[in-house]
Parts: C-alpha cells; structure tokens; sequence
C-alpha cells in the first residue's frame, strides 16, 4: 500500500510539472509570433462632380504641302526621244506639247492603214455590185478599225500633251537620248517629265479618330507656313478618307489650298487649323491629369464607393490651367479626385474630406 501510495504520488507530480512546461512553452511562442498587420489607413481627399462644359473646338495640326496633281509623264513604250519641248521650271498649259518619241513605228502604221482604207473601198464597191461576199467586207472592215485605234494609240504615245495647266518640276532626259522605262524620279517611277499643278495646291492632314463625325466637306481651315510669319491662307475640305490607319488611330482629311500670288510652293511646311464650332466635353483642373512615369500615358482618378479608381484620359484643349480630358469610362457626375491624387494608387482606400 505504501508503494503503491508512492507511485500515485510520482505520477501526480510528473504531470503538474508537465501542464506548467506547456503553459511556459505556449507564452514563449506568443511572446514571438509576430503581430497581425494593421490595414491600410484610408486617404483623405477632395473631389469635385465632373461636368460638361461648352467649348469652342479648334484642332490645329502639322502637315506638307502638296501639288493638287502630280503626274510623270512617260511614253507607253521604251524608245529614242526625238525632242523634249519643256525645262524644268516652266509654266505650262493643258495641252501644251511636252516631249515627241521617235515616230517611226506610227508612220508605218499609218501607211498600213492607208493602204487598208483604199482595200476596203474596193471591198465596199464589190461588195454594192455583188462581186464580193459580206465576210470578206467584214474582215476587212475590222482590220481596218484595229489598225486605226493603234494609230490614234501611237499618235497619242509619241507626242505627249500636259494633262492639265502646271509647272514643270523635273526632266530626266535630254534628246536623243533612249528611254527604257527604268525608275528616274524620287518616287520610283519612271518618267522623262514631271508636271505638277500648283494653284490650287493642297494639304493633307491625318486628323484624330475622335473627329471623324465632325469633318465634312467644305470645312473651311485655316493655313500658314512659317517662311510667310504675316500671310495666312484659307483652305477648304474636299476629300475625307473613309478608313482609319488602325497603326496612328487617326484619318487622312485633303484641303483645297488656292495658291495666292503663288507664294507657297509644294513641299513646304505647314501648320493646319479647323474649327469644328461648339462641343460639349469635360474641362478639368490640370493638376489633376497625371502622367505615368517612363510612358505618355495620363490618367485621373475618380471616387467609387470610398474607392480610388484610375482612368486613363486622351488630352484635348487647354484653356490656362484647365485640361481637356476625353474618355469613355468617365461620365457627368463622377466624383473626380483634386486633391491627394498624387499619393493614390488603383484600388485604394479613400476618406472625402471638406
């Protein structure tokens, strides 16, 4: 008994001091673990309701001016140019003879259909006294008419007119020397005269997509270049492309340009400005328009349910120190951030303050 009471005391023991080991061992680790991080604080800012305002549209672009028409003058076929009748710099009228191409190919078709015309006066006459059968009169007929059409071809070919009244503004050969069809312009393309028409000449401006609605034909715009710093032209729409270049997101608009006193010349650099009348748009404070760094990406923030969130934003007009701000994910009554924006990324926490 005595024994067994000494065991049973043993055992008591052993587990007292087991139960304060654990105890001991438990406060150690929570003495250790570390603390559950706090959630971020909310950002105190300001807002203001978004809305749209009138503004007078006017887009103002850089562009080149250029001929209203352009065309290299080049004979059909290879061959000796008998005689060239213009230099570079002259003042033309349409119709005016440019250059001659060797002629003797057309003189041997001229004689052939000379001959042909004499065969089918006899066919024609044989033909009324019934000597001569219709079919022969028929082929003959068509002989005569394919020859004909080379002629008016070779006539047309050898001694080429100017398309329209222009300049001359370049000459790749001299006479006598051969033609064979090879690139001689800066384009590329062959030719032994350039011929340009200057008045009018125009411009053509790749407009924004965001405009495409509201360029029409007959627009007017105004024009300058900077070697005339006092003179400024009047232009007009006459073409709008109607495609948009997927790569530049933007469209080509064509302006009629008349060339007072022939002051501008194609080539020259210059600067295009429309006004596309009234519009109504969003008009913003500029400090609020930010500019991600490294890129020319600029966006605002807008307050959602006591959240922060990032919208990017095309820049328009700036009127001093308010921006021009289009997108499609802002809209009237959006709560647009003025203050405290800088601090902000998507998605955080806000707190409006007064």
């Amino acid at each position: 008994m005595k024994n067994f009471n000494s065991i049973l005391a043993i055992l008591i023991t052993g587990l007292f001091i087991s139960s304060c080991s654990s105890k001991d061992k438990n406060k150690a680790t929570s003495a250790t673990s570390p603390a559950t991080p706090a959630e971020k604080a909310a950002i105190p800012v300001k807002v203001m309701a978004l809305s749209k305002t009138k503004i007078s549209r006017t887009i103002d672009y850089t562009a080149t001016i250029l001929p209203f028409e352009e065309v290299n003058m080049a004979p059909s076929t290879p061959g000796r140019i008998e005689k060239i009748y213009v230099e570079v710099g002259d003042r033309i009228n349409k119709g005016d003879k440019l250059f001659l191409m060797d002629r003797t190919q057309l003189f041997q078709l001229k004689l052939q259909l000379s001959n042909l015309e004499k065969d089918l006066n006899r066919i024609d006459t044989l033909l009324r006294s019934g000597s001569a059968k219709q079919q022969q009169y028929d082929q003959m007929k068509t002989q005569y008419d394919v020859t004909k059409k080379n002629v008016e071809f070779m006539e047309q070919n050898t001694l080429l007119k100017a398309p329209f009244t222009g300049i001359v503004t370049g000459k790749y050969f001299e006479n006598g020397e051969i033609y064979s069809g090879s690139p001689t312009t800066q384009s590329g393309r062959s030719a032994v005269v350039t011929v340009q028409q200057v008045n009018p000449l125009k411009v053509d401006v790749n407009i924004s997509e965001q405009y495409f609605p509201l360029i029409k034909n007959g627009m007017k715009a105004n024009i300058t270049a900077d070697v005339y710093k006092k003179e400024a032209f009047t232009g007009s729409v006459f073409r709008i492309y109607p495609t948009i270049n997927s790569a530049t997101r933007s469209f080509i608009t064509e302006v009629a340009l008349p060339n007072r006193n022939d002051l501008l010349k194609p080539g020259m650099f210059a600067r295009v400005s429309m006004d596309l009348g009234e519009v109504e748009t969003f008009v913003v404070p500029a400090n609020t328009v930010l500019v991600q760094e490294g890129t020319n990406i600029r966006f605002v923030f807008v307050a959602r349910t006591n959240t922060a969130e990032r919208i990017e934003v095309t820049i328009g007009k700036r009127f001093d120190d308010q921006l021009e701000v289009i997108s499609s994910n802002i809209k009237e009554g959006d709560m647009l951030i003025t203050e405290g924006q800088a601090k902000l990324i998507n998605g955080d926490k806000i707190e409006i303050t007064k």
